[in-house]
């Protein structure tokens, strides 16, 4: 069997060329004689690969000189606890609840300090996104969270909250350079690369050095403090190295691509095929309100679970994998992220076309 249309959710598709540079590595990175799977972290060539790494993501992004871009493992989950632990000076931070992580980075909060659900949108299971124009921010919070594309839900924030001057933290795990972004309206940006960029095992944490603090209480792990592994430019313990060298290349993809404008253009191109189907099918229907709807994760449904499973059988049987929808959620999703080809899309459409002619 050759490749499949991958539309996995996380871990999730990678550029085929990115993979076959990577294969033709695999054995002797460079010239160096070794893969970069066993070379040391503290060697010249590895310092070049991660170095560049993130010159090539500052480069993508228009990152600021203030803001510092750190390489680190353990995923959001990590995070949910490291963002409240770093950042909560008055012990206070607002969180906008559009998803399960959202969910989930507003309990762990709550260990930490007082996080406060500003604003929700599990009244409809999450299909849309609400209005942040007014909230009711409290005046001491140390921050305002979001999680800004949903990937179970297919929700997506196209107008940022107003914070009201309070510093906006944002994961960005399925929605990481699939547009341009102004770096200058967060005061951090995170995700796990698993879905738009790279391997599972790394996380980028994109963060304002004015927030990277010394003066946190004791019982902060080393490993969680932001200070560590900025003074030490994301080498303070072993980095997830491989998993950073396809980042690496993932970058230079992009950057060969036409950067993160012409990637818009393309996911808004993809996604378009797909919405459309949907709004016009009399089987299959779109769980999202029209304006929040996610050009990255578009869930979908038959309203009904036999001919759902049906789908979900007969897609994999023609190629189409992963396509079965959060548990939370049934039904199913596709997740089409940079490296998914617009030939993919327009296949998964001519399947349910074929699949809703004959299921009538």
């Amino acid at each position: 069997m050759g490749r499949v249309y991958n539309f996995s959710a996380g871990p999730a598709v990678l550029p085929e060329e990115v993979l076959k540079e990577a294969a033709a590595e695999m054995l002797d990175y460079n010239g160096s004689g070794m893969s970069v799977m066993e070379m040391s972290h503290r060697s010249k060539v590895y310092d070049d690969i991660i170095k560049t790494a993130e010159a090539d993501l500052r480069e993508l992004m228009g990152i600021p000189e203030n803001y510092e871009v750190l390489f680190l493992q353990g995923g959001a989950w990590t995070q949910f606890s490291a963002i409240p632990m770093n950042l909560m000076k008055n012990g206070v931070a607002d969180y906008i609840v559009t998803g399960q992580w959202a969910k989930k980075a507003w309990q762990e909060a709550q260990k930490y300090g007082k996080a406060v659900k500003v604003a929700s949108s599990e009244d409809e299971t999450f299909s849309y996104i609400p209005d942040c124009s007014d909230l009711p921010i409290d005046d001491d919070a140390d921050y305002v969270y979001i999680c800004e594309n949903n990937t179970i839900y297919g929700t997506k924030f196209w107008n940022l909250p107003n914070t009201k001057g309070k510093d906006l933290v944002a994961d960005v795990s399925s929605c990481f350079l699939s547009e341009p972004v102004d770096v200058n309206k967060y005061g951090v940006i995170y995700g796990g690369v698993q879905k738009n960029i790279g391997p599972a095992g790394v996380t980028i944490v994109i963060i304002r050095k004015d927030l990277i603090r010394e003066d946190l209480a004791e019982y902060v792990p080393t490993m969680l403090r932001y200070k560590t592994h900025a003074d030490a430019q994301s080498l303070f313990n072993t980095p997830p190295c491989y998993g950073i060298y396809i980042c690496g290349k993932v970058f230079k993809w992009l950057k060969a691509n036409g950067g993160l404008s012409a990637m818009k253009t393309r996911n808004e191109e993809k996604a378009k095929i797909l919405y459309d189907f949907l709004d016009q099918s009399e089987m299959f229907k779109g769980t999202v309100r029209k304006e929040d709807r996610s050009l990255m994760n578009v869930p979908f449904i038959t309203g009904n679970d036999e001919l759902d499973a049906k789908f979900v059988a007969e897609s994999k049987a023609a190629g189409l994998e992963n396509l079965k929808g959060h548990r939370s959620v049934g039904g199913m999703r596709a997740s089409i992220y940079n490296a998914m080809p617009k030939a993919g899309v327009e296949k998964l459409v001519e399947f349910m076309t074929e699949f809703e002619k004959n299921n009538k």
